[in-house]
């Protein structure tokens, strides 16, 4: 299968694409604006297997993607090019709803067009394969069961909002055009090479370093947490045997706080890389809670799991060890980010 995958110098989207050249016979041009979370190093592994090709451009640019799909001629899209950072969107929601929305707008009038090129064989072939997030669904209280893929949609952020959209369009062009695309959403994803603006990779640097751990409100604030080596098995399962039309929502079933993520990251630091200053819980700082922080998400991913015969290998305490250990090791990277792109600093405020 030939794949044009957007997004793929990403967190998810590199992991995506690490496991497509590892894992399967697939081939797959990357498309990717290479913003400022974009990594090449994460592919730097696979990068010079004959069955990778990239491509640098903007989804939202139709002249572009006509080209690509023209050029390349894939069997499926993977559609994970996205901004993702619900406090950047708090900040500047319109560079969310150009991506997002137009973006995704954009492609999908490009794949439709090569999609009616195709004979009737490859037509019914043919995927698009749309990623999004639980955050379109909303905010569960805490006795709420989790989200499945009958919630209705209720997105609270410029984020969500910009997701929600884009996943009304790719139903829509489905329903209207009987155009072969599908949707999975998915629960907070954690792992390596993660962009360091995210709690999990922030807390991690920010204790490696003896800095505060900024904590939002109270700390309970409860996520739905997925190992993205998991979540990228997954998408390729999805990519493979998905149905036009259908949802999938993929999760693990493991819930926690934010602040008992931050102290286990703490509590696996103590034993990793003990601080002559003390135990690293004592970073811990509470502080003024995110504008329109939603209370809980959280996956049934029971559907998904008999629909894709997959299940996540790594339960949170595994895959959080893991995660730690990797950033002990690649200080170069996320330093080098440190001093060129992100600082730490606080995001999201609204002033």
């Amino acid at each position: 299968m030939k794949i044009l995958l957007t997004g793929g110098c990403g967190f998810i989207g590199s992991a995506v694409v690490r496991h497509i050249i590892r894992s399967t016979n697939h081939s797959v041009l990357n498309v990717d604006k290479m913003t400022y979370a974009a990594s090449e190093e994460a592919l730097e592994d696979v990068g010079s297997d004959s069955r990778y090709a990239f491509l640098k451009a903007d989804i939202a640019d139709g002249t572009a993607m006509n080209k690509a799909f023209e050029s390349f001629q894939p069997d499926a899209v993977m559609h994970l090019a996205a901004e993702s950072h619900v406090d950047r969107s708090i900040d500047g929601p319109g560079q969310f709803i150009q991506t997002n929305i137009v973006g995704t707008f954009t492609l999908l009038e490009a794949a439709r067009k090569y999609w009616l090129s195709l004979g009737k064989e490859a037509q019914k072939r043919f995927r698009f394969h749309h990623i999004s997030t639980d955050e379109v669904f909303g905010a569960l209280d805490v006795n709420d069961p989790p989200f499945t893929e009958t919630t209705p949609y209720d997105p609270r952020s410029p984020y969500s909002a910009s997701k929600a959209g884009s996943d009304h369009l790719v139903s829509a062009w489905f329903h209207t055009y009987g155009f072969p695309a599908f949707i999975t959403n998915t629960t907070n994803n954690y792992g390596i090479w993660h962009f360091p603006e995210k709690l999990i990779p922030l807390v991690t640097i920010n204790a490696i370093e003896g800095k505060p751990l900024p904590v939002y409100g109270n700390g309970t604030n409860m996520r739905d947490w997925l190992f993205v080596l998991d979540h990228a098995e997954a998408l390729v399962k999805a990519v493979e045997i998905g149905e036009p039309g259908e949802t999938y929502a993929i999760g693990a079933r493991q819930p926690r706080t934010n602040l008992e993520v931050v102290k286990t990251i703490c509590s696996i630091l103590d034993e990793l890389a003990p601080s002559a200053k003390g135990k690293h819980d004592s970073l811990i700082e509470f502080v003024t809670d995110r504008p329109g922080h939603d209370f809980r998400y959280e996956i049934d991913p029971q559907r998904a799991e008999k629909a894709l015969d997959w299940k996540a290998k790594h339960n949170f305490e595994a895959g959080i060890r893991k995660t730690v250990q990797w950033y002990l090791d690649h200080k170069d990277w996320w330093q080098k980010i440190r001093e060129k792109n992100y600082k730490g600093q606080r995001l999201g405020t609204t002033k």
